[in-house]
């Protein structure tokens, strides 16, 4: 790979970095036990694995489809405002495989402290209540739209990019 190209893609990643960064909270799709649609969102902390980490009540729609079909597409998305062209609008999505933790495991604190650490002390408020529960969403793919014509799939394993060719 020449070096204009690998200068190219590094700028890519940094951009789909600041994009994420700037993002308290990720859109969130998941499917009814029926196979409806369901859209919502919920404020996250990720951690140096890549896993989101989403700490949500029973009383959300989105927590029983969780239980039930533990899979699920995360999205981030540039601001209206700041697109060029909202036909090809910067965005970022993942396809999760999603993972209930448990009240004893390790995790379970470290994960909460992070978000109340992000949030403050609402988390630990929330964290009294008995219908919360603690999901990791575990990335499997993704990809990053930067533009028209600029789509990447998403290399989750070492958050390298690729260029989604078009079909032939």
């Amino acid at each position: 790979m020449n070096k204009n190209k690998t200068e190219n893609h590094t700028s890519i990643a940094e951009d789909l970095h600041e994009l994420m960064s700037a993002q308290q909270t990720l859109l969130l799709s998941t499917a009814t036990t029926s196979g409806v649609p369901d859209l919502s969102y919920a404020p996250f902390v990720r951690d140096h694995t890549g896993r989101f980490y989403i700490f949500v009540s029973e009383l959300a729609g989105h927590t029983a489809n969780l239980l039930a079909n533990p899979q699920a597409s995360v999205m981030f998305i540039g601001i209206e405002s700041e697109s060029r062209n909202l036909f090809a609008r910067e965005r970022a999505v993942f396809a999760c495989h999603v993972c209930e933790i448990a009240g004893d495991e390790p995790v379970y604190g470290v994960q909460l402290q992070a978000l109340q650490d992000k949030f403050g002390e609402v988390v630990g408020v929330l964290r009294s209540l008995r219908d919360f529960h603690l999901f990791a969403l575990i990335p499997e793919n993704g990809r990053y739209v930067a533009g028209f014509g600029r789509a990447y799939t998403i290399n989750v394993s070492d958050n390298t990019l690729s260029p989604v060719l078009p079909r032939t």
